[in-house]
């Protein structure tokens, strides 16, 4: 996608996320401070100031980038009124329209703000500063209202200037102070978008200071009044960036309006084909998106149209004469799913290691590219459709819900009074036009295409009985199969019974479905089809009449409970009842303190370590060792359970301190070993990531500036004491090598953290340590907060313990 439509994208998202949520309001359920309340003033001034420092970082990086577009202008402006001029005086301005006004700004910006934020007081106010910059946003109407004009004439000038080609393709940006690079090389293209990211980001900051800053200290309404004027601006820039949507007529003069648009793959000549299908009031319209060269605005070109009045679908007789759909092998889309995971693996590492970009953009094509072949070579379920007068076309879907959504939404269109048409070469330039501001779905359905921060869906068991349905108005032989999305497309996991010749039939099956990332299930009822002269050659082509469908949301809080969940799903007058429940992790962890202080389960880590002489627990240590010698190969290792008994066996062993620990481990079933890793860190009497932390951990993931996040996440690990933190580096890394085998064990990090991160981080129970007791069910809104924590550190490059306790980072505080 080009430059500018990331920019609308962005734009759309920020202000979306603005109307979600009042500034002064947490966003994180069951958080502990709540912007406002004196009780937690001290708290909030103090996150105050590590979003601030975060934010001032991130300020300096995007002045140094600034000043790197700025540093070619004065030589080029030399030359143009020279003999051989590199550019004119107009091709210059054109280019760096207010790129000067903006690094001023934002230098006066931060010059005022850094002294306060190194000099400290909780009672600082820094609001009018924020308001000034607010009040300066209009000179980014005018750098927006340009960019596109900037973009296209520094590709012209590229295009017709080889010396002007050499010095847009590499700038020197300048590193921050504290930072071991000196320079990194961007392109000006790069640089030019960073003002259109950059205008998004004061508003996400300003949610952030205002969620922790007490409604009655002097900056509350001075940054209202500031977020106030960013929410407007970004309002009034998002509708002059946002495309105009042209209306289309349709033959009767009515306004041609788009009902839907989706990616689908097409059978053409033999070979399968993306494409993109629009869906209109009178017409449906197949293209495809041109390529075009960097920079310009994306088209589509149409492959073929049919008039909704000249449209049919074939019947199973007629798909006889059809040609035989080709069907990948499961064992070869499951290999590929293996080569997409190993390559996720492999981009996880080279970020860790600092890895060189181009090496992680060239893992990142290689994963898009499977991604792609997954996504064109998994449907196998025809979608016929004909022409009355020539041609048909015939497309592959993954899901018979898809198939059904289409065909509903074609055969309610063909309802009303629709006249058959031909589009003149010039109505169809306007119609294919069109579709690029019209469509809904802009991003083809892969993985890869997924922002950071969405959500990555559930990863485990989901557990469902299918029990009954009723509502039917005759008896039929009924059936009802389940689908969940995985790798961007839905995927039918199951299938009841057929129930035969009843209205309401009494299935109560139960199964256990796999999720890789779902978020959504849902169920199809089918009357099975006994009638051999309806059954079509074509074996994919499922004849059978769907009676009714439904779609549930798999919310994680809803569904993440130790119990049987009960719910209906209502579809076309039909009620299907059934019940679900999604295992991943142990959800009861009970820290109690051991009352005999000599064994090491339930007893802090601190008088472990102590009495150990060690810096990390030996059953920790030894554990881990046992799970990389033998274990880091094992499917589903850490999410597998162990035999209780055996758990119990080896806890009662590191407790005694038994000299034959070595030999019971060596023979002992892997999945108890890790069972029993689990078990100790669940035991602690109170987390690893300590009580004392937790509601700052609780805020500090909620943020929504990187910079400001990185900065808190950071400072909250330097705050553990030194045997906590030891230990959590220590598990930290052993959890990296495990998921660098997720093609083999299947355990990703989202899976590891999924399966520790309440481990690591739930709280004692009603625990009382100056902090609100909160009862446990409201410590479980936070179980998402958990795994988001742990993740996070999962993904972040390698920490270190010295680097980390030498205050390296910037504006570090103490708690």
């Amino acid at each position: 996608m080009e430059e500018e439509e990331e920019a609308i994208g962005y734009l759309d998202k920020v202000l979306e996320d603005e109307d979600d949520s009042e500034p002064g309001t947490p966003t994180s359920p069951g958080s502990p401070f709540l912007a406002g309340e004196k009780v937690d003033a001290g708290k909030g001034l103090e996150m105050r100031k590590l979003v601030l420092s975060g934010f001032l970082a991130s300020e300096e990086i995007y002045i140094n980038q600034l000043e790197a577009l700025l540093l070619p202008m004065k030589p080029l402006k030399a030359t143009a009124t020279t003999s051989q001029p590199v550019l004119t005086l107009q091709q210059i301005e054109t280019i760096f329209y207010k790129i000067q006004d903006i690094y001023e700004i934002h230098k006066e910006f931060y010059d005022s703000l850094c002294p306060k934020v190194q000099q400290w007081d909780s009672n600082v106010t820094m609001g009018h500063l924020f308001q000034k910059l607010a009040s300066q946003l209009g000179v980014y109407k005018a750098f927006v209202d340009n960019y596109k004009i900037a973009l296209e004439t520094a590709e012209k000038c590229s295009q017709s200037n080889y010396q002007f080609q050499k010095i847009s393709e590499e700038l020197k940006v300048k590193g921050p102070k504290d930072s071991k690079e000196s320079h990194t090389s961007v392109t000006m293209e790069a640089l030019l978008y960073k003002p259109i990211d950059r205008v998004t980001r004061s508003t996400l900051v300003l949610h952030d200071l205002l969620k922790h800053t007490p409604a009655d200290h002097p900056d509350y309404p001075l940054l209202q009044d500031a977020l106030r004027i960013s929410q407007n601006f970004l309002s009034s820039i998002n509708e002059d960036i946002d495309p105009r949507r042209t209306a289309v007529t349709t033959p009767k003069g009515e306004t041609r309006q788009l009902v839907k648009d989706g990616f689908l793959v097409e059978l053409s000549e033999g070979s399968r084909k993306l494409r993109h299908v629009f869906l209109f009031t009178d017409v449906l319209l197949c293209a495809k998106l041109k390529k075009t060269a960097v920079g310009k605005h994306q088209q589509y070109d149409c492959k073929w149209y049919v008039p909704l009045a000249d449209l049919v679908f074939p019947s199973p007789e007629e798909s006889e004469h059809c040609p035989q759909v080709h069907v990948i092998p499961d064992h070869e889309l499951e290999d590929m799913k293996m080569k997409i995971s190993a390559i996720k693996s492999e981009v996880q590492k080279e970020k860790a290691n600092k890895g060189q970009s181009r090496a992680i953009e060239r893992l990142k094509k290689k994963m898009f590219e499977n991604e792609f072949w997954l996504l064109l070579n998994s449907p196998a379920i025809p979608f016929r459709i004909h022409n009355r007068n020539g041609k048909s076309y015939l497309f592959l879907l993954s899901s018979d819900y898809e198939r059904s959504e289409w065909r509903e939404a074609i055969q309610k269109l063909q309802k009303k009074d629709l006249q058959a048409f031909v589009l003149s070469s010039v109505e169809l330039q306007v119609l294919t036009g069109s579709c690029f501001k019209l469509r809904t779905v802009h991003n083809i359905p892969v993985t890869s295409n997924k922002d950071d921060d969405e959500s990555p869906g559930l990863y485990g068991f989901l557990h469902v009985i299918v029990h009954s349905a009723k509502g039917f108005k005759q008896s039929a032989n009924l059936y009802c199969t389940l689908e969940v999305d995985s790798f961007g497309y839905f995927v039918s996991k199951a299938k009841t019974r057929v129930f035969r010749d009843t209205t309401e039939p009494q299935w109560n099956e139960e199964f256990e479905i796999e999720l890789e990332g779902s978020q959504s299930l849902r169920i199809l009822c089918y009357e099975k089809c006994y009638d051999k002269t309806k059954l079509n050659k074509d074996n994919n082509e499922i004849v059978d009449k769907i009676m009714g469908k439904g779609q549930i949301q798999l919310d994680p809080q809803a569904v993440q409970t130790k119990n049987w969940h009960m719910d209906v799903i209502e579809m076309n007058g039909i009620k299907v009842e059934f019940s679900m429940k999604f295992t991943s992790r142990d959800m009861s962890l009970k820290r109690t303190p051991s009352k005999k202080q000599t064994g090491v389960f339930g007893v802090k880590i601190s008088v472990v370590t102590k009495r150990e002489r060690s810096k990390v627990p030996y059953i920790v240590r030894q554990c881990i060792e046992e799970v990389e010698k033998r274990g880091i190969e094992e499917v589903g290792i850490y999410r597998i359970s162990g035999v209780a008994t055996d758990i119990q066996a080896l806890k009662a062993v590191f407790d005694a301190n038994n000299k034959d620990i070595l030999v019971m481990l060596s023979d002992m079933d892997i999945n108890a070993i890790a069972g029993t890793l689990k078990l100790y860190f669940r035991e602690l009497p109170e987390p690893l990531l300590t009580d004392r932390l937790y509601p700052a951990f609780m805020e500090g993931i909620a943020l929504s500036d990187p910079a400001a996040k990185e900065n808190c996440m950071m400072h909250l690990l330097r705050s553990l004491p030194d045997p906590n933190l030891i230990t959590f580096l220590f598990l930290l890394e052993h959890l990296k090598r495990v998921a660098e085998k997720e093609p083999i064990n299947k355990m990703s990090l989202h899976n590891l953290a999924t399966v520790f991160g309440p481990t690591l981080l739930r709280p004692s129970e009603g625990e009382s340590k100056g902090h609100l007791t909160l009862a446990s069910d409201i410590w479980s809104h936070d179980v998402m907060a958990q795994v988001q924590v742990l993740l996070y550190y999962l993904q972040h490059p390698p920490i270190s313990f010295t680097e980390l306790k030498r205050n390296t980072l910037y504006f570090s505080t103490d708690v």
